[in-house]
């Protein structure tokens, strides 16, 4: 049973069974408000739902199969917004000649600095968050990868715009988190939630998904461990996010759970190195393996 430190306590503290507690955080985690708002008449009434649920649903009617021997298709019209995206994505693809480098992070210590955090945060604290925060510290050192081909020139930009992919009905689209490395991880996810929630709901204005210097790609929620993505325009970079996964690992002696995280990034070779783009997430490694490094 994941338990945060504090909610440890707490459920000690008032002789609570943690097995009884329902964990509201990721994956099932159970935080300090959990203990907090425990009611055993609560466990009860879930207990006696999850018990109905089956016969519920044995009631439900299976849909019959409808055999046909008639080819069948149905064409969609592209939205002016997919049209947009193929082009640019195309563009992308075949325009900047794309390599990639693969990292694995140790999650222990980011998931323990997460829920301690959120203890505190007005606002929940995801993974994804830390990662926007880790990468736009990462390129305060390295501004090469914090830059854009523009044939004559590199662009080398001096402020830091973090875009952030979300997925839409229509295809793909990125708010951007301005001026990242300035904000505190609860000031992101802030106002990432609310630029999530706009897109979602087609209420973006242009100014919230341009002006990016960086882009990350999270497909880990969705139990995807490695990917690669197509660059951003006009980034040089893109970050693509893998789901945290559960390791067995060697520790002193004997064995250890561990927990991993696989990252790629996808860099434009004209602007940026393959040297550059390995010290770059190094960097993004130390701060997202040791979060306080962030706070200081």
């Amino acid at each position: 049973m994941k338990a945060s430190p504090l909610a440890k306590k707490l459920a000690k503290e008032k002789g609570i069974d943690l097995k009884s507690v329902h964990g509201s955080g990721d994956g099932g985690r159970i935080i300090k408000a959990d203990v907090d708002s425990f009611s055993p008449q609560a466990t009860a009434d879930r207990s006696q739902s999850k018990t109905a649920s089956p016969a519920t649903s044995s009631q439900q009617p299976v849909p019959k199969f409808a055999p046909t021997t008639e080819e069948k298709f149905v064409d969609t019209p592209n939205s002016q917004m997919r049209k947009t995206i193929a082009r640019r994505l195309g563009e992308s693809m075949f325009a900047a000649p794309h390599f990639y480098l693969t990292m694995e992070i140790n999650m222990d210590n980011a998931m323990s600095a997460r829920a301690q955090m959120n203890e505190f945060s007005p606002v929940k604290i995801s993974f994804q968050d830390m990662i926007i925060k880790a990468c736009a510290m990462a390129l305060r050192q390295h501004p090469a990868v914090n830059s854009s081909w523009m044939g004559d020139f590199i662009r080398t930009y001096q402020h830091i715009h973090i875009g952030s992919a979300v997925a839409v009905p229509e295809g793909l689209i990125v708010p951007v988190i301005k001026f990242a490395d300035q904000k505190s991880f609860s000031q992101i996810a802030a106002e990432a939630k609310e630029l999530y929630g706009k897109a979602k709901d087609k209420k973006l204005q242009p100014h919230e998904f341009s002006g990016n210097t960086f882009t990350i790609s999270n497909l880990g929620m969705m139990d995807i461990e490695e990917f690669t993505a197509i660059i951003n325009p006009p980034d040089s970079c893109i970050l693509a996010v893998g789901k945290i996964k559960e390791t067995i690992v060697k520790k002193g002696e004997g064995f250890g759970v561990t927990n991993v995280m696989k990252v790629t990034m996808s860099c434009d070779h004209r602007s940026v190195d393959g040297a550059v783009g390995a010290a770059f997430l190094q960097t993004v490694k130390k701060f997202m393996e040791n979060p306080i490094g962030m706070l200081v």
